[in-house]
């Protein structure tokens, strides 16, 4: 008999990124190794989705991808968890960064390989943002597989580097609390608009045609962005979203990282 769904899925945490606007700190530190508060900036997710139950992680490389190998190898530990670990070199197979729509599909056979539990649901994260207390909660993971939507996002309130946001948000009537959908917004509209916190729950297919025209683990390595994918997957009413007020902070430069510190 098929065993119940858990809530523990696998995470992809992006860190195949440059940091060009973090210069000269990033000429030698992959930015998710970058300190904040005594510790690497990725592994405050790792310790947070170890705590979580997360089954592994998958962190895709480019720029100095070996440093981040070599600082969490192949296995996390924190505070008795063990945390597998696996790497999309992009930077060693193809040069460079895939963009975020091209690594998730390079990376998607070991996020949903098919193992035990496995729904084709994971969280993806940036590597780079500073968001302590953020719980990688089973439960959510639970109403998005019951969703059948195909992706859930959190927005964050507009940060001054970001002050026109990403994303709408509208509440839609149902059963218990209204769930709420992401809005591909047109540029005049008057609805607000929230920034995308870089954090949210994929179902696998939306990388997968009709929504996505790679080819299945992205052979040739093509590059692709994410918003592209999220917009047309909003216009069907297939992406659903809440606000996050906790701690969050994009650190893409180094008075963002020095303000932490302050």
């Amino acid at each position: 008999m098929p065993q119940p769904f858990t809530g523990r899925v696998a995470a992809m945490v992006l860190a195949a990124g440059r940091g060009e606007r973090m210069r000269p700190l990033t000429d030698s530190t992959p930015k998710p190794l970058l300190p904040v508060h005594g510790k690497p900036l990725m592994q405050w997710h790792l310790e947070a989705l170890a705590r979580s139950g997360c089954t592994h992680v998958v962190a895709n490389t480019a720029w100095l991808g070996e440093n981040i190998e070599a600082a969490f190898g192949d296995t996390f530990k924190s505070q008795g968890a063990r945390l597998p670990m696996t790497y999309s070199h992009e930077g060693k197979d193809f040069g460079g960064a895939l963009e975020t729509a091209g690594g998730v599909a390079r990376a998607l056979p070991m996020l949903c390989d098919g193992a035990s539990n496995d729904a084709g649901i994971f969280w993806l994260l940036a590597g780079d943002v500073y968001v302590p207390d953020f719980e990688f909660d089973g439960e959510a993971v639970r109403r998005f597989a019951a969703s059948g939507r195909l992706a859930h996002l959190w927005l964050v309130p507009n940060p001054e580097h970001n002050p026109l946001g990403d994303f709408g948000l509208q509440a839609v009537p149902g059963d218990g609390e209204p769930t709420h959908l992401a809005l591909n917004l047109s540029k005049d509209s008057p609805l607000p608009r929230y920034t995308y916190s870089t954090i949210g729950l994929f179902s696998k297919a939306l990388f997968l045609a009709p929504w996505c025209d790679i080819s299945p683990g992205n052979p040739l390595g093509a590059k692709a962005a994410l918003a592209p994918l999220l917009r047309r997957a909003m216009d069907q009413g297939q992406v659903s979203a809440q606000i996050y007020t906790g701690h969050w902070t994009d650190v893409g430069t180094p008075e963002r990282l020095r303000q932490l510190h302050s």
